[in-house]
């Protein structure tokens, strides 16, 4: 058996490393080595770093796949769904290998991205029946969705930093939350799949009083010239619609997201990488609306169960994570397994 010895200035040190076994005793370096990378701390450059990649894959999506306005088919759809959930994938493996939680921080952001995903499911139909109320041409619906998604992403930017800053200076907050979530759970249940009503929208009327509008598309123009004044397109109106109809879903997903961590950087990525795929989740699903039809249930269920786990740590009882991921996965897999197989029954039913 022998040992390696290195010579530094007059003095000799032993490396841990034995020659003569079959077995090299690597453990040690190895665990060395993962500690210089994997305990990384968040901080103001990885902020500026993930929001500068995002921008830079938004503006090669529209500047260069989608620069010239097209129907956007169900196999290009398909291809950047499955993009954009790979690269969450991604971010979640890079997170459980360099962040100073690892896998806390992983499942953390796995939890948030499936909720957000789920709830924007519900959001695909609505903007789809938003769609259809105001016939946008099938060319332009791929530039509203990005518009629409682009200031999504600063609204809820904006209120995910005003949240964590609230919580952590009132913590009470957060069963505040949890009750709402519970309330807006039973109140999705009851809510009924009414048409769009631009009239009692205060930013579209807003909107009117400031501008007029003019009465047919001008392409995928959203301001236009009507008698030589300023004049929003129904393209414009139809923006507008769908970033209030948005607003309004943030309000139960950054709380539920937030029942799962107080992270600022793991809630605002997780909704980040959700909304993004939420453009090509629309052009995939929005003509299957008919076989999601227990999907709001199960995602009242979840509201209802989040807004519980937040609510019970008032008497420090605790969800993990872990087990928070499972049971929500397992609510909605439920309730899409059981929205397809009534599917199937009513279309037998109706084409025996």
């Amino acid at each position: 058996m022998y040992q390696i010895a290195a010579a530094t200035g007059n003095h000799a040190r032993h490396v841990p490393y034995i020659i003569g076994r079959r077995k090299l005793d690597l453990s040690r370096a190895a665990s060395d080595f993962t500690g210089v990378f994997a305990a990384i701390e968040i901080s103001p450059i990885h902020w500026a770093g993930f929001i500068l990649a995002i921008l830079f894959f938004l503006a090669l999506d529209l500047g260069v796949f989608h620069r010239h306005a097209h129907v956007v088919r169900f196999k290009e759809a398909l291809a950047w769904t499955f993009l954009w959930f790979t690269m969450a994938m991604a971010f979640a493996w890079l997170l459980a290998v360099f962040h100073e939680e690892h896998r806390v921080a992983a499942t953390e952001f796995l939890t948030g991205y499936l909720i957000e995903l789920s709830l924007s499911m519900d959001n695909v139909f609505v903007i789809a029946v938003i769609f259809s109320y105001f016939r946008v041409p099938s060319e332009q619906q791929h530039r509203v969705l990005f518009w629409g998604i682009l200031g999504a992403l600063v609204m809820r930017g904006v209120l995910i930093c005003a949240g964590a800053a609230l919580i952590a200076r009132f913590h009470w907050i957060l069963y505040a939350l949890g009750a709402f979530l519970i309330y807006s759970g039973i109140k999705m249940v009851f809510a009924g799949d009414d048409s769009p009503q631009p009239d009692k929208n205060p930013v579209i009327r807003l909107a009117r009083k400031l501008y007029p509008v003019s009465p047919d598309f001008e392409g995928q123009r959203f301001t236009t010239r009507v008698n030589g004044k300023l004049a929003l397109t129904p393209l414009a109106i139809v923006l507008l619609m769908v970033e209030t109809t948005d607003l309004v879903f943030a309000l139960d997903s950054i709380p539920a997201i937030f029942g799962i961590t107080e992270k600022p950087f793991i809630v605002f990525t997780s909704n980040v990488f959700a909304i993004l795929g939420l453009r090509s989740l629309y052009f995939v699903l929005a003509g299957a609306i008919h076989y999601f039809k227990y999907l709001k249930i199960g995602l009242s269920v979840v509201l209802v169960f989040i807004g519980i786990k937040m609510l019970i740590e008032f008497w420090r009882w605790e969800i993990n994570t872990l087990l928070s991921l499972i049971i929500v996965a397992a609510i909605l897999s439920v309730s899409v397994v059981l929205s397809i197989i009534a599917a199937r029954f009513e279309s037998r039913r109706v084409n025996p």
